[in-house]
C-alpha cells in the first residue's frame, strides 16, 4: 500500500530530525575528545550511530511504501558547551523534543488510519523511553559526583565501554 502524503511529509521531517540529531551527537563527541574525555566521546559516537540508523529506518520505510524521500539540508548544530553536565542536559532536552516529534508521527499515522506506520512508530516510542532514561541516569550521576575528578574519570571509563549495536536490526 502506497504511503499517505501526510504521513510521508511527517516522516520526511523525522528523517531530517534524526540526521540532525546524529550530527549534534557527533559534534558533542568531538567536543569531548577535545577535553580528553574519550569515554564520553565514545558514548556520543554511539549515539551518532544510533540516530543514523534511526534515520535510515525511516528512509527505508518510506521507500518500501512507495513514497518519496526528500533529504533536506541539515541545520547547523552547536559546537560548544559550558561543561560535561551542560552537554548531558542538552542531550536530555533534545531527547524530549525527539519524543514529541515521534508522537507527532504516531498521531499523523493514527489520524490517517495508517496502521503500518503506527505499528512501526511504537518501536520508536519504546526506544525514546530508553533514550531518556539512559541520559537521565548519567545526569543523576554527574550531579552526584559534581567536580570530583576521580569520579568523572571513572564515569568516563564506564562510558567508554559502550558499544554500538544496531537497535533497528532486531526491529526488522
Amino acid at each position: 500500500m502506497r504511503i499517505n502524503a501526510n504521513v510521508q511529509e511527517v516522516l520526511n521531517k523525522q528523517i531530517n530530525a534524526e540526521f540532525w540529531s546524529a550530527y549534534m551527537y557527533l559534534s558533542m563527541s568531538v567536543w569531548f575528545e577535545g577535553k580528553g574525555l574519550k569515554g564520553f566521546a565514545n558514548w556520543m559516537r554511539v549515539q551518532f550511530q544510533e540516530e543514523t540508523t534511526h534515520a535510515l529506518k525511516f528512509l527505508d520505510f518510506v521507500t518500501e511504501r512507495q513514497g518519496v524521500v526528500k533529504l533536506e539540508p541539515i541545520q547547523q548544530v552547536p559546537t560548544e558547551w559550558s561543561g560535561i553536565l551542560n552537554v548531558m542536559e542538552v542531550v536530555y532536552e533534545h531527547e524530549l523534543i525527539v519524543t514529541d516529534l515521534i508522537y507527532q508521527c504516531q498521531e499523523t499515522a493514527e489520524k490517517e488510519k495508517d496502521r503500518a506506520t503506527a505499528g512501526m512508530m511504537q518501536w520508536f516510542i519504546d526506544e525514546q523511553i530508553e533514550e531518556e532514561a539512559n541520559v537521565n541516569a548519567i545526569i543523576s550521576q554527574l550531579k552526584l559526583i559534581g567536580e570530583n575528578g576521580q569520579a568523572i574519570y571513572l564515569l568516563d571509563k564506564e562510558l567508554g565501554t559502550r558499544v554500538f549495536i544496531d537497535p533497528t536490526a532486531a526491529a526488522n
